[in-house]
């Protein structure tokens, strides 16, 4: 029997290491304090509703690889939707205006060339900047390394705001360059939008539960991992509430959880302590399937899914003492206007308030990432939150579950 590998935290990240170890043939457990698995990447039952709802809104594009790859490895490649071509449709909620950006598939950008395919009253030479924006190595915000003008206000913070789910005149710009080289500068093939046909659960979590299952992995649900005990270098002991299991020799820890966790966990863990919230809006309503970005509003996005309408609000910070009453009255007719549903009255909601949805992305707390290794021979760190290159995103979870694993594998 292989020696075994605890895994703390069943989130993408905490799925994507476990199955690395499980896939490379160690024996796995995995521990999460709550009643489910997936995080902030999952469906759950509303009963205000009377639907099964995904808890926050995911915007994926195919140029994120460790994605993709981690659905392959579960058999839901095809559990993703989208349209055949790259397209971002807007609307200005201040003038009404509606446009669509369209990347053609190509590296060779040629669609910045074609007024119907850019943003409005943006000229081709504007979106230099976005080449620009793949060289920032510096500490600006992407307010300070973007000049203002149509193409920022309307396509690049936006994108930042949804990227880096933090405020553009502090949020990193290097971080969002990351983001850019993989999808928008790597040509539309690597800019399709996708989300999830069935739900978050059906297609990241449920699946990477099953194969886990099939690999002989347990997982323990409802199991807060209280205290660790580290002797010698090494972690030694996992205390939870009804008792304690000792790490024999050869064993290992992945700790998936959140920052804050991680730092109680481990004192002393130079980990990001300045967070940022999103709020998501569901409205029990039918429409096309689809999304849109919106400009001057409350709302930012739009998502059409299967019996309900989601909006996402990042950055949201600002937001977290609105009432839920006046925040839907504000983004109904929001919605009514993405989607042309008219003055129809305001159907069944529900307001989810992410408080500590991300770490937020600036200078000062990039700075407090820590990598996979943190001075223990036989634990490792995954979350969004490690340093990864990327901004707090799906693609870095799993990149950092997959990092963590090699770690373990290697020592």
């Amino acid at each position: 029997m292989s020696a075994r590998v605890h895994v703390v935290g069943a989130g993408l990240a905490g799925l994507a290491a476990a199955l690395s170890l499980a896939e490379a043939g160690r024996a796995v457990t995995v521990y999460e304090a709550g009643p489910a698995a997936g995080g902030r990447c999952r469906s759950y039952f509303d009963r205000a509703l009377g639907l099964t709802i995904d808890n926050g809104n995911h915007l994926l594009l195919s140029g994120n690889r460790d994605t993709f790859a981690y659905l392959a490895e579960i058999g839901t490649a095809d559990a993703l939707a989208g349209p055949a071509e790259p397209v971002f449709p807007f609307l200005d909620l201040r003038d009404g205006a509606r446009w669509a950006v369209r990347p053609n598939r190509g590296r060779l950008p040629w669609w910045v060339c074609s007024p119907g395919r850019r943003v409005p009253r943006t000229r081709a030479a504007d979106y230099l900047r976005l080449l620009g924006l793949r060289s920032v190595t510096d500490d600006r915000s992407v307010a300070e390394a973007v000049p203002a003008g149509p193409l920022y206000e309307r396509l690049i913070a936006p994108l930042a705001i949804a990227a880096l789910n933090t405020p553009t005149d502090i949020g990193l710009a290097r971080l969002l360059g990351a983001v850019v080289r993989k999808t928008l500068m790597a040509g539309g093939a690597a800019c399709l939008p996708r989300f999830p046909r069935a739900g978050l659960s059906a297609a990241f979590v449920d699946p990477a539960l099953s194969r886990l299952a099939a690999r002989g992995a347990v997982l323990r649900l409802g199991r807060r991992i209280a205290a660790l005990t580290i002797t010698g270098g090494r972690a030694t002991a996992l205390h939870l509430p009804d008792g304690d299991v000792l790490l024999g020799a050869g064993e290992a820890v992945v700790l998936a959880v959140p920052p804050w966790i991680a730092t109680d966990l481990l004192p002393g863990l130079s980990a990001p302590d300045e967070f940022q919230a999103i709020l998501n809006v569901h409205f029990r309503q039918n429409a096309v399937s689809g999304f849109v970005g919106l400009i001057g509003g409350t709302a930012e996005w739009v998502f059409v899914k299967d019996g309900y309408v989601s909006v996402t609000i990042s950055a949201a910070n600002r937001l977290l003492d609105t009432p839920a009453e006046a925040l839907t009255a504000t983004v109904w007719p929001e919605v009514c206007a993405a989607l042309g549903l008219g003055d129809i009255a305001m159907p069944a909601w529900r307001v989810v308030k992410e408080k500590r949805a991300t770490f937020a992305a600036t200078a000062a707390q990039e700075r407090r990432r820590p990598g996979p290794r943190v001075g223990i021979a036989n634990l490792a760190l995954a979350g969004d939150w490690t340093a990864t290159g990327l901004p707090a995103t799906i693609e870095g979870a799993i990149r950092s579950g997959r990092r963590a694993a090699q770690v373990i594998l290697v020592a």
